[in-house]
């Protein structure tokens, strides 16, 4: 894919210049990955240079977001940085292309970086408008066009609930059956998460999806489907080994020591009841 990248300048720049790429995808939090970055640029200073283009007033960042917010934090005023002679849409695909190898990028994160890179795709020219089949050399090395699809699907989710799927609290293929409620039928299933803190299955958020495109999805509804009980959702009750210790015979597999366990719940609940008839 041609990025244009012939013409290429290597300067110091002051940071003051440089201009976040509007709407760029990937998050720059202050974690413990930056905390090591900072500390790797105050012994050994920016290693890579960060890649920008020129802009009217300043320079528009490319790749090197997370540079930039560690090399202030380390109290750099410049940077290195490699001037490209680029268009916005080539530095878009450039922008999501430098960031999509990292390892824990968010499902947020994928999502925003594929839409850019999709838009930007389609303003060259390229195939790629939305509902047409897009193949893995176009927009990604990893997804094929339809889990790229589907990536993009979660950009129509509120901001609530796609934390959600960023926290694991939804899964990502109940996610996108989610993603065709409208926004405001989206904003009541996220208060109904609210109250019965549950979260939809796959099965739920299929038949949200279809009562939502049947024009039947109204705030009854989704309490009633989402005050359905379920297996995996059920409350759960952890004991540690170490509290049985010497309690029970060392030999004993997971079964007998759950067996144990609900005799002796079973017992004292006789105990304190026998307890309660003598008061």
């Amino acid at each position: 894919m041609n990025t244009n990248k012939n013409k290429e300048t290597i300067k110091e720049l002051s940071i003051s210049e440089l201009r976040p790429f509007k709407e760029h995808p990937y998050r720059v939090v202050d974690d413990e990955e930056m905390d090591r970055l900072v500390e790797s640029i105050e012994e050994h200073g920016v290693m890579t240079p960060i890649n920008v283009r020129p802009i009217e007033g300043g320079y528009e960042v490319i790749s090197g977001h997370r540079r930039i917010h560690a090399a202030k934090r380390a109290g750099l005023t410049t940077i290195s940085a490699i001037e490209m002679d680029m268009t916005r849409d080539q530095a878009a695909v450039a922008l999501v292309d430098s960031n999509l190898h990292r390892e824990r990028l968010l499902p947020s994160e994928k999502a925003f970086a594929y839409k850019l890179k999709l838009e930007a795709l389609s303003h060259q020219g390229s195939s790629g408008q939305v509902g047409q089949k897009w193949t893995r050399e176009e927009i990604s090395d990893d997804d094929s066009g339809r889990q790229v699809q589907r990536y993009i699907r979660l950009t129509n989710l509120i901001p609530p609930l796609l934390r959600m799927v960023d926290e694991e609290r939804i899964a990502f293929t109940p996610a996108v059956e989610l993603s065709y409620l409208t926004q405001e039928e989206q904003e009541m299933l996220f208060t109904e998460i609210g109250v019965t803190l549950a979260t939809p299955s796959l099965s739920q958020a299929c038949r949200l999806k279809r009562l939502s495109g049947e024009g039947k999805l109204d705030e009854e509804t989704i309490t009633a489907i989402m005050s359905e009980e379920k297996p995996n959702q059920r409350e759960k009750v952890s004991v540690p080994l170490s509290a049985l210790k010497g309690k029970v015979p060392d030999s004993y597999t997971d079964k007998q020591l759950q067996e144990f366990v609900i005799k002796a719940v079973d017992h004292y609940h006789r105990y304190l009841m026998r307890q309660r008839e003598v008061r």
